[in-house]
C-alpha cells in the first residue's frame, strides 16, 4: 500500500517502482537498473531517450559507489537542487515521460529532472525582423526561454507559474508576469481559461491562442504571438501576461489592443520622427489594403463621378473588352493573389520565391493580354499585396486579408455608400471587442502605479 513519509516529505512504497515499470512496458528505452555496493542498494528507473545519461552517471551512479551507507546517499539525494516533489504514482509516471529519473533507496522514492534537451538552440528572428534591435528569438525549450526573459528583465517581482495543458500531451505552460504591474483581474481570467482547457493535445502557441480566444468566431486576434524577447520584456513592463508553451519558439502576450498589432520593435530603436513616419506608413498600408479594392469597384460600377474626369476615362478605357463587372474582376485577381501567397508558404523555401514571382508575372501579363483584367486592376492587386505585408503582426495581417472581401461585397451592392457603411460597421465591431476584459480600441494599457513610490 502506498504511503507518504511526512518527516522526509517523500512518497514511498515498495511496489511503486514495479507499478511504474509495468505501466511503461513494453518499450525498448525503459531502463530499470539495480545498484548494489557495500551492503547498500538502490533502484533506478528512467527512459533513456529522454534523460541525459552523463548527468545520471555523475549525479547519481558515481556518488552511490563513493558513499559508505544508505543514509549518506539519502542525505546526498535530498540536497540535490534538481529534486522534484512526489505526490502520487500517477504524478511520478507523468514526470517519467518528460525526462525525470526515479531513485528508490532506503524505502523512499526520489525524483530528479534530468531530461536531455535538443531544442535549446536560439535561432535568429525570422517573422519579426528588425534592423537595429536584438536579432535572436526564442528556442523550443521552455527553460531556455525563461532564462532568456530573466536575462533581460531583472526584477524580483517577475513571477513564473507552471501549468500543464493537453490531457494526453501534458505540455508544460509557463505563465509569466510582473506581480507589481499586472492587472489581477486579467491574470485571474487567463488562469481560469487555462484551467478549463479540456483539449487532449496542445501542440503550438497558435493552437493555444485559438482555444483561449474569448469569442470563438472573432476575426481579430485578442492575443499577440511573438518570437522576440525584447517585445516580451516591453509588454511585461506594461503589466501584461506572457504564456510560454514548451516545444514552441513563439509565445503569447495578453491582453492586447488593436494598436499593439501595428507596432514594430523598430519603433523603440529609431528616432522620434522616423518612428512617427513609419507608423503613418503602416496605417496607410492598412487602410489601403482594406479599402482600395472596394473603392475600385465603387468608382467603376456605381460612382465614377468621385474621380477626376481624366482618371475616370483612363479607368474606363483600361476596362474595354473585360467581359464581366468590376467586382468579378476584383475577386478573380484577388483570389489568384491569395493562391500565390498560399503557394509561397507551402512550397519548399528554395523554390517558393522563384515560383510565385514567375507565376505572378505570367498571370498578370496573360490576364491583361486576354482582356480578363485591366491594367489598373493589376496595379490595384499589387498595391493591396504590398500594403498588406506592411502590417507587422501576422494575426492582424490575416484578418485584413479576409475583411477586404466584406468591404468589396458592400461596395458591389451600394457603391461608395456601401464602402462607408462597411467601414463604419468594422469600427463598431472593434469597439465591441474585449481582450480579457480590456477594450480592444483602447489607446494603451494602463500600468499599475507603485503605491509606495516616494515613501
Amino acid at each position: 500500500m502506498d504511503t507518504f513519509d511526512i518527516e522526509n516529505g517523500k512518497f514511498q512504497s515498495k511496489e511503486t517502482i514495479d507499478w511504474l515499470s509495468i505501466q511503461l512496458k513494453p518499450t525498448f528505452d525503459l531502463i530499470e537498473k539495480r545498484l548494489e555496493h557495500r551492503k547498500k542498494g538502490a533502484k533506478l528507473l528512467f527512459i533513456k531517450t529522454l534523460v541525459d545519461g552523463d548527468k545520471v552517471q555523475q549525479m547519481i551512479i558515481k556518488p552511490f559507489f563513493e558513499m559508505d551507507t544508505e543514509d549518506d546517499m539519502r542525505a546526498y539525494l535530498s540536497s540535490l537542487p534538481d529534486q522534484q516533489e512526489t505526490t502520487s504514482k500517477e504524478q511520478i509516471l507523468g514526470e517519467l515521460t518528460k525526462g525525470s529519473v526515479v531513485v528508490g533507496i532506503h524505502g523512499l522514492i526520489f525524483m530528479f529532472d534530468m531530461k536531455t534537451v535538443n531544442t535549446n538552440t536560439v535561432p535568429p528572428t525570422l517573422l519579426e525582423t528588425t534592423i537595429q534591435g536584438p536579432q535572436m528569438s526564442l528556442s523550443e525549450d521552455i527553460q531556455t526561454n525563461v532564462n532568456l526573459i530573466r536575462h533581460r528583465y531583472h526584477q524580483p517581482s517577475l513571477s513564473v507559474e507552471m501549468f500543464e495543458v493537453g490531457e494526453k500531451s501534458n505540455q508544460s505552460l509557463a505563465v509569466i508576469y510582473d506581480r507589481d504591474l499586472v492587472n489581477q483581474a486579467v491574470l485571474q481570467i487567463i488562469k481560469t481559461k487555462i484551467s478549463n482547457l479540456k483539449e487532449p493535445i496542445v501542440q503550438s502557441t497558435a493552437e493555444l491562442q485559438r482555444m483561449m480566444n474569448e469569442e470563438k468566431y472573432s476575426l481579430f486576434p485578442s492575443m499577440i504571438i511573438t518570437e522576440r524577447t525584447d517585445r516580451i520584456v516591453y509588454n511585461l513592463s506594461g503589466g501584461k501576461v506572457v504564456l510560454l508553451l514548451d516545444g514552441n519558439p513563439t509565445t503569447i502576450i495578453a491582453p492586447t489592443v488593436f494598436f499593439d498589432f501595428m507596432s514594430a520593435m523598430d519603433d523603440n530603436y529609431n528616432s522620434y520622427w522616423v518612428t512617427k513616419f513609419s507608423r503613418i506608413i503602416r496605417y496607410m498600408g492598412l487602410f489601403t489594403s482594406l479599402i482600395l479594392p472596394g473603392f475600385y469597384v465603387a468608382s467603376t460600377s456605381f460612382n465614377p463621378e468621385i474621380l477626376q474626369s481624366q482618371l475616370a476615362l483612363s479607368v474606363a478605357g483600361s476596362r474595354l473588352g473585360v467581359p464581366y463587372p468590376s467586382y468579378m474582376e476584383v475577386l478573380f485577381m484577388l483570389i489568384f493573389m491569395e493562391l500565390l501567397i498560399e503557394a509561397s508558404i507551402r512550397l519548399p523555401r528554395v523554390i517558393s520565391g522563384a515560383a510565385t514571382t514567375v507565376g505572378g508575372l505570367i498571370l498578370g501579363t496573360a490576364a491583361t493580354e486576354a482582356t480578363l483584367a485591366s491594367n489598373i486592376m493589376i496595379i490595384v492587386v499589387a498595391a493591396v499585396a504590398i500594403c498588406n505585408f506592411a502590417i507587422p503582426i501576422s494575426g492582424l495581417n490575416y484578418a485584413v486579408r479576409v475583411l477586404k472581401y466584406i468591404v468589396i461585397f458592400f461596395a458591389s451592392i451600394a457603391g461608395v455608400a456601401g464602402l462607408l457603411l462597411s467601414f463604419i460597421g468594422i469600427v463598431m465591431y472593434l469597439t465591441h471587442l474585449r481582450s480579457f476584459g480590456e477594450p480592444y480600441l483602447k489607446l494603451y494599457m494602463q500600468r499599475k502605479t507603485d503605491e509606495k513610490k516616494g515613501m
